[in-house]
């Protein structure tokens, strides 16, 4: 257990952001690798079927790590203010309604997957290939679930390390599957889903064994299994309001990826490579916005203001710093990574990669800000503006697939998201700014 209430909040929060951004990277290489061994022994078109089905397998899990991301708060609260019955309760109440949750999601989604797979525009010649893969993909939900649910409970106690270790396992195990199942057994994109489902099987039991071996305090005794009303209704609007904000966002992603399709098979493959590039960017970006999360929660459990306030302005500083050496790699290694990720030597297919890489990579420094004042934001338990923020990204995607792709073909796509980074961060730097009274108040209080 680590406690953020301490120390300096820039280097505590790097810290405690380290272990998760060696993760994300971990996973990104993962994506990357796993894209480069689908083009290199399956071909274009098996690599335009994963990404064709990216956007759905992407909306389950934004559900539901938003969700388990919402439980989170409110045990790294409880932590915070040292109620360890709190935290043992919302523990159960977590296991619950994620549980509930999930079985739902997957039963809805695998009756509607083909269906959704038309409204998508995907290619007719990818689209068995594409149905196949994502079938597979959400029979593992259940594994992303559990290991989302239990990692993100880790992390709100000041636990990133073991989620880590139990995601570099996953990944060395799913990157060699990978090779068995496509180069062995010839088992084409199919190989590369049983292979994703098998590895986060195997995450998923690993950090629920951690948890449980590590920490048995934290997990709920007799008696402490029944939630009250209120914890019941604490959990729900917390956890739905983040996973709903995911969600929206996904919404977006959809009917962006419906406009992609609609380009035509090389287009798809080439936002593939590009996309698979920048989220290994956004690493370091996204685990600082999370690590907020925890580190806000915990510090208003302990009703430290002044210290959220301190720890915002000094990662808002630190996390430009690393955009602009991002802004740099982009542009110089982009076009060399948009080469061996897409194993093309399609002039159509490079220069949309290198394009979008380009374009993204330059509005970093609105994105790094959008990270860490929504995660911020969520940590101090305000659920609205988020929301808003993602309501405003869904706006966009939808303008974007109606209007820009239509007139600037991908380069529409490319402008769609820094487009939606603007106008989200806006709403979130007015509601901060009307926050930091009230967070001046809480040392008052204290």
């Amino acid at each position: 257990m680590r406690d953020l209430t301490k120390g300096c909040p820039a280097k505590v929060i790097a810290l405690f952001a380290l272990p998760m951004m060696l993760g994300s990277i971990f996973q990104q290489f993962y994506s990357i690798t796993d894209t480069k061994i689908v083009s290199m022994y399956v071909g274009t078109q098996a690599l335009a079927a994963v990404g064709a089905t990216a956007v759905i397998s992407s909306m389950l899990i934004s559900l539901i790590n938003g969700l388990t991301q919402g439980f989170s708060i409110l045990t790294g609260l409880s932590f915070g203010s040292k109620d360890a019955r709190a935290l043992r309760r919302y523990t159960a109440g977590s296991i619950i309604i994620c549980t509930v949750c999930t079985a739902l999601l997957m039963s809805v989604a695998e009756i509607f997957l083909e269906p959704f797979l038309h409204i998508l525009n995907t290619p007719d010649d990818i689209f068995a290939e594409a149905l196949g893969y994502i079938r597979i993909i959400i029979s593992g939900i259940v594994f992303v679930a559990a290991y989302n649910l239990f990692a993100n409970l880790l992390r709100s106690i000041g636990d990133s390390r073991n989620p880590l270790l139990c995601l570099i396992v996953s990944i060395v195990t799913n990157i060699g599957l990978d090779l068995f199942f496509i180069r062995v057994l010839h088992m084409g994109v199919k190989g590369a889903a049983y292979a994703t489902i098998i590895s986060q099987g195997m995450s998923a039991f690993m950090c629920i064994f951690i948890a449980l071996r590590k920490y048995p305090e934290i997990f709920p005794g007799k008696g402490e299994w029944g939630l009250t009303s209120v914890e019941y209704t604490n959990l729900i609007t917390t956890g739905i309001s983040m996973g709903f904000m995911g969600f929206l966002v996904q919404i977006g992603t959809v009917t962006l990826q419906g406009a992609i399709n609609s380009l035509g098979t090389v287009y798809a493959a080439a936002h593939v490579a590009g996309r698979r590039v920048i989220d290994l960017a956004i690493v370091a970006l996204f685990s600082a916005g999370t690590a907020m999360t925890t580190f806000v929660s915990q510090n208003l459990g302990a009703g430290r203001g002044d210290r959220i306030r301190q720890g915002i302005r000094q990662m808002l500083v630190m996390m430009w710093g690393v955009v602009a050496v991002l802004i740099a790699v982009g542009y110089i290694f982009g076009p060399y990574m948009i080469r061996w990720v897409s194993s093309s030597a399609d002039p159509i297919i490079l220069n949309a990669g290198i394009m979008y890489i380009r374009t993204m990579v330059t509005c970093f420094p609105v994105l790094s800000s959008l990270f860490i004042l929504r995660c911020s934001l969520q940590g101090m338990g305000r659920k609205i503006a988020p929301l808003v923020s993602s309501g405003v990204e869904l706006t966009v995607k939808i303008f974007s697939a109606k209007f820009l792709v239509s007139a600037l073909g991908y380069r529409g796509v490319a402008l769609t998201e820094p487009l939606s980074w603007i106008l989200m961060t806006l709403p979130l730097v007015v509601v901060y700014v009307r926050n930091i009274k009230w967070l001046d108040s809480l040392n008052e209080l204290k």
